[in-house]
């Protein structure tokens, strides 16, 4: 696996990142110490949207929309009737 200082990586990251892209990962060290490993991001990497994670859990009433009307009313003084 490559190695190559902080100094290289900035100055050749648009190359890097494609070498990467096509698989080949690569550290990233300071003063010849290791750092950082940069690797391939994959899609396996990316976490599903939270749409529909609550699907068969809970059920919502037909009238959910005009539940606590009368109380929300009477808060009001009447003017929602």
């Amino acid at each position: 696996m490559t190695q190559v200082n902080i100094h290289e990586a900035k100055t050749k990251l648009s190359m890097l990142v494609e070498k990467v892209a096509q698989g080949e990962p690569f550290i990233i060290a300071k003063a010849g110490k290791p750092m950082a490993k940069v690797i391939p991001f994959t899609s396996a990497d990316v976490k599903t949207g939270r749409v529909g994670f609550l699907s068969g859990q809970i059920e919502v009433p037909e009238d959910f929309d005009q539940m606590g009307q009368e109380v929300i009313s009477e808060m009001f003084g009447g003017f929602l009737k």
